[in-house]
C-alpha cells in the first residue's frame, strides 16, 4: 500500500486484513500499549477543514505507536492559493515520513499522493472519507463478526462522501447495502456503477430508495450523517426540508432488526438527522465508532510508515 486514498485501492482481502491489523493493534493497546512501531517517525497533518475526531485520534495513533504528528491549520498553506498542491507534497516530503490531508476536493488529495515522495492518507475529500469508512466497518465487524453475507448497512441521508466509502466497504466485504434519500440528493451514478460491480463480485446486494423504511426494515446497522456539510452551508434550509422525513428516530429504528445498532459519523446535530433518543440509547454504536477512528488509523499508520508486517 502505497497510498491510502480510498477504499477501493485495497482489494477485499486486504480491506479485511487492514481491519485485523487494526483489531490486534486495539487488544495490544487495551492490554497496556502499543509497540512503538513508529518511533522517530513523523505525520503531517494538513487541513483545510477542521475536525475533533480526525486531528486527535491521528495525532494520538501516532503517540500510541512511538511517533509524533504535526498539525498544520489551513492558514498555514492554503492549498492552491498561497502555494500550489504540487509544491506543498514535495516540500511535506522533504520534512515528514507521511501526510495526512483533509480537503475539500479529491483533486487535491490526489495532487498531493502524484507529487509527494511520501506516503498520503486522505483524511476527507468531496468524494469519500475512507478512514471512516474504515473505522466504521472496524465497528460493524467488532459488534456483528467477520461473516457479513445477508446482514444489511441502511443510509438515511445524503449521498455523500461517507456514503461513498460505505457503499464501497459494504459490497467489497459481502454485506448488503441500502441508502435512502430525497430525489435530487442520491450517489453519484459512477459510484453507484462501481458499487454494482463491487457488489457483482462479492455476492452483496445494493438498494437505492426514497422511502427510509423500506431502507431500513431489516437492518443490522442503520447509518446517518449531516445534512448539509462544510462548503454546502448556502444548502443549509433547503437542505433541512429536503431531509425531514429522513431522520433517524425511535420510530425508524423499530424498522431495523432488533439488535441493530445505530451510526453516525460526528459531529451530530441532534433532533436534526438523529434524535437524542437514538445517539444515546441501547442501539447506539457511536461512541464505540469514534474511538475506532484512532485503532483504525493506527493501522493505516503502521502499514505505510512502520514497514512492519505482523
Amino acid at each position: 500500500m502505497e497510498h491510502f486514498l480510498a477504499l477501493t485501492e485495497l482489494t477485499p482481502d486486504g480491506l479485511r486484513d487492514l481491519l485485523q491489523k487494526a483489531l490486534d493493534l486495539k487488544a495490544e493497546w487495551k492490554a497496556g500499549g502499543n509497540r512503538p512501531l513508529l518511533k522517530g517517525k513523523t505525520l503531517g497533518m494538513v487541513f483545510q477543514k477542521p475536525s475533533l475526531r480526525t486531528r486527535v485520534s491521528f495525532e494520538m495513533g501516532m503517540i500510541h505507536l512511538g511517533g509524533q504528528a504535526i498539525y498544520i491549520s489551513p492558514n498555514e498553506i492554503k492549498l492552491g492559493e498561497r502555494e500550489s498542491v504540487p509544491d506543498a507534497a514535495r516540500v511535506l516530503s522533504r520534512y515528514v515520513d507521511g501526510i495526512m490531508a483533509r480537503v475539500f476536493a479529491h483533486a487535491d488529495i490526489l495532487a498531493l499522493a502524484q507529487y509527494a515522495s511520501a506516503p498520503v492518507i486522505n483524511g476527507l475529500s468531496d468524494y469519500n472519507h475512507p478512514c471512516q469508512g474504515l473505522a466504521d466497518f472496524l465497528t460493524i465487524v467488532e459488534v456483528k463478526g467477520w461473516d457479513l453475507g445477508g446482514k444489511r448497512l441502511a443510509f438515511v441521508g445524503d449521498g455523500n462522501n461517507v456514503a461513498v466509502s460505505l457503499i464501497f466497504g459494504a459490497a467489497m466485504l459481502g454485506m448488503d447495502f441500502a441508502i435512502a434519500g430525497p430525489p435530487g440528493y442520491e450517489l453519484p451514478a459512477d459510484v453507484w456503477a462501481l458499487g454494482q460491480k463491487l457488489a457483482g463480485e462479492s455476492g452483496s446486494t445494493l438498494l437505492a430508495t426514497h422511502d427510509p423504511r423500506e431502507a431500513v426494515s431489516g437492518a443490522d446497522v442503520v447509518y446517518t450523517d449531516v445534512w448539509a456539510s462544510m462548503g454546502q452551508e448556502e444548502e443549509t434550509a433547503a437542505r433541512a426540508r429536503a431531509f425531514a422525513p429522513y431522520q433517524v428516530n425511535e420510530e425508524l429504528m423499530a424498522e431495523a432488526k432488533p439488535d441493530a445498532i445505530a451510526m453516525h459519523c460526528l459531529p451530530a446535530h441532534r433532533g436534526q438527522e438523529i434524535t437524542d433518543g437514538v445517539c444515546d440509547g441501547p442501539h447506539s454504536a457511536l461512541w464505540d465508532q469514534a474511538e475506532n477512528r484512532m485503532h483504525a488509523q493506527k493501522a493505516v499508520l503502521a502499514e505505510l510508515l512502520s514497514g512492519d508486517d505482523d
